[in-house]
């Protein structure tokens, strides 16, 4: 279906109920406001919000974008660092999600490329299931980067690029500035406790803080524009071959099969959640 545009918000009403008419497919990219080197504090909301959208063109789905505020982490010892807990966090993404459940959005996929945001996402997902019956998703992109792509991205260079591009995509790249003063190779600060650090999937093992700007993160050096541009179209094409190999038509048609599935189960197994029986 060709759209003026597939960003929820920029969309009128009749036009979300036009789509609704044919199709159930929300994107929702989760992302932070927070400390990040050389780059701007909503980078890893941008870097979702163009995930978001290229996946949307590939399954002829929506995105729910402005969802900036979550729990960021160890970068709130940055003064711009917006800090919201993980609790709050659940509580709110379960709000939109009933609230997207109710306007006819089915097939609901969070996404995001903060680190720690699986902690906000995975339970209210598991949740969501138990309230209401419906299987909605998330998805990891740092974990898609590295399961599906590690082959295109050899080294942290990829990453920046990755932003850069992001920023093009949602037509923000000014937004990007012109600094070498964040490019470096050092250890971040609280590397010595990197065997604790491990012990669990991601952030999520142990309460720390970083002490430097610099420790979140290293950042590529940009000093001109034409720099700048060359790094987006290595981003925005890095970007394009990810959302390919994630084959999202397949994704959002397991979604439903699933679905399926599980109301076949709940048929069985009566004191099970299911949507068959919510719909009715």
């Amino acid at each position: 279906m060709e759209m003026r545009t597939r960003i929820l918000p920029k969309l009128l009403n009749s036009e979300v109920e036009e789509y609704l008419q044919h199709n159930d497919i929300i994107i929702v990219p989760v992302g932070t406001v927070e400390m990040h080197g050389g780059f701007p504090l909503d980078s890893e909301t941008v870097i979702s919000e163009a995930y978001a959208l290229r996946m949307a063109e590939a399954c002829d789905g929506l995105v729910l974008t402005g969802l900036p505020y979550f729990y960021a982490g160890a970068t709130a010892s940055g003064r711009g660092t917006v800090q919201v807990s993980i609790r709050q966090g659940i509580d709110y993404l379960s709000a939109i999600a009933h609230s997207l459940l109710r306007q006819g959005f089915k097939r609901q996929i969070y996404i995001s490329f903060h680190g720690p945001a699986h902690m906000t996402c995975s339970p209210m997902v598991r949740d969501f299931f138990d309230e209401t019956g419906v299987p909605i998703l998330y998805m990891d992109l740092t974990m898609q980067m590295t399961k599906n792509a590690a082959d295109l991205f050899a080294n942290l260079d990829s990453f920046h690029a990755i932003t850069v591009g992001a920023y093009k995509i949602m037509g923000r790249l000014e937004d990007i500035p012109l600094t070498a003063a964040y490019a470096h190779s050092e250890p971040q600060s609280c590397a010595p406790f990197n065997d604790i650090f491990g012990l669990a999937y991601q952030s999520a093992a142990i309460g720390y803080c970083f002490a430097e700007q610099k420790d979140h993160m290293s950042t590529t050096a940009i000093p001109d524009e034409e720099t700048r541009n060359a790094l987006a179209a290595e981003g925005e094409k890095l970007i394009n071959s990810l959302v390919q190999r994630m084959d999202m038509p397949h994704v959002v048609e397991q979604i439903r099969n699933l679905e399926a599935y599980n109301d076949a189960v709940a048929a069985k197994k009566p004191w099970m959640p299911s949507a068959g029986a919510k719909k009715r």
